[in-house]
């Protein structure tokens, strides 16, 4: 008898001490995901998740030194900013952010998303913040080598458009696209999700 009341204080401790490790883990992921948004543009620091902006996000991620489907989707990006209206315009947030803060400083960030639209904001996190969010919106990216380069390796990865409320919250996915106006399209209807919600 004595020895189950010994097995049930064990057992009852271990489970304790379970809880709050588990609780304590939750705490500091739900504290780097929080973290994750705050990234650097040019010499700014900006909140990707500030929620007194109230702008419908359109967050696509790359590289700068892509050769072919980031400048292609973010000129598409370009294109659909300027067929949206001027006001739509104003209730959206373009945002570029690389998949490799390695090579891809946040002025080199920066200076790249504004040869699509001057409206499009480049960012650059570091290695964990981008790895956060690459892994909340399901980004898949990986970095492979590229002999007799003068790169050296280059980022394969996943080309989407995320539309995002702002506190992060996905509304849509979209897949690349030679179509600008199928995220004309995306962009009207979460925008307008937005607004009556």
């Amino acid at each position: 008898m004595k020895i189950q009341w010994i097995i049930l204080a064990v057992a009852l401790i271990a489970g304790l001490a379970t809880r709050y490790f588990v609780d304590r883990h939750d705490v500091s992921v739900a504290e780097a995901e929080q973290s994750s948004g705050q990234l650097e543009s040019g010499k700014a620091s900006v909140d990707l998740f500030n929620t007194s902006d109230n702008r419908l996000r359109v967050v696509y991620f790359g590289f700068t030194h892509c050769p072919d489907v980031c400048p292609t989707s973010l000129a598409i990006l370009g294109a659909a900013l300027k067929a949206i209206t001027p006001d739509t315009l104003n209730k959206v947030w373009p945002v570029f952010i690389t998949l490799d803060p390695e090579r891809d400083t946040p002025e080199k960030s920066a200076q790249y998303a504004q040869y699509f639209h001057q409206n499009i904001t480049g960012m650059t996190g570091t290695m964990e913040q981008t790895q956060l969010l690459a892994k909340k919106y399901g980004v898949l990216f990986m970095k492979t080598k590229q002999e007799d380069s003068a790169l050296e390796y280059s980022v394969d990865h996943s080309s989407y458009f995320y539309l995002l409320k702002p506190d992060g919250t996905l509304l849509e996915k979209v897949p690349h696209t030679l179509n600008p106006n199928i995220l004309v399209d995306a962009i009207d209807r979460n925008e307008r999700l937005l607004i009556e919600n």
